[in-house]
């Protein structure tokens, strides 16, 4: 056995379906996920030692590439500081005065530590502006993992679109492919008015 066989078999012995979010798991594509031991650049390298060229970007946040000297040193400079206080900081306050100011569309905005914690917050907001409760998000498509975001989501669920996962309901979620905006793949029937949809 390769190390990434002998680590997936330690991790589903205490974590269900050996990974912690659907995105890493394996299960439809077959095969067993590769273990990062470390990343520079462009590249990432697994625990048996093959590089790959990181396409993933950590799902977005490694946009820049990894271990970045400057990135790093401010790392290691806010880490002197302390990492987590469950508290305002100044901080907070100086990456959304830039965010708006790089993006002058932006009148207000909240920090959230994950793409599923933002759309989350949107699609509340947006229920409770509308006063509606369906949304609508397109086929195959990954925006999160939440209930409403997980109906037909497609490589983030199992690598292709299910019905649903077992515990998500479908109720308040609308299909919708990509090229008609106006019927649902599973039904011809016009679709009701919609609160958001996931933003792809």
């Amino acid at each position: 056995m390769n190390r990434n066989e002998i680590l997936f078999d330690r991790a589903k012995a205490i974590i269900p379906g050996g990974v912690n979010s659907p995105v890493r798991a394996f299960g439809s594509v077959g095969g067993v996920p590769r273990f990062i031991k470390k990343a520079e650049g462009a590249y990432v390298w697994d625990e048996n030692g093959t590089r790959y060229t990181d396409y993933v970007g950590s799902w977005g946040p490694a946009i820049v590439g990894h271990a970045h000297p400057e990135v790093v040193e401010a790392v290691r400079e806010a880490a002197l500081g302390g990492l987590s206080f469950g508290a305002p900081t100044e901080g907070e306050i100086a990456i959304a005065e830039q965010i708006a100011e790089i993006m002058p569309s932006v009148e207000r905005l909240r920090l959230v530590s994950s793409g599923t914690e933002a759309t989350m917050t949107a699609i509340r907001l947006a229920r409770g502006f509308t006063g509606r409760d369906k949304i609508i998000k397109f086929e195959g498509c990954y925006h999160g993992h939440s209930d409403s975001l997980l109906v037909k989501a497609g490589s983030g669920l199992l690598t292709f679109g299910n019905p649903s996962s077992a515990g998500v309901p479908a109720d308040f979620t609308n299909i919708l492919w990509y090229s008609n905006t106006t019927t649902s793949p599973n039904s011809k029937k016009p679709l009701p008015k919609a609160a958001t949809k996931s933003p792809a």
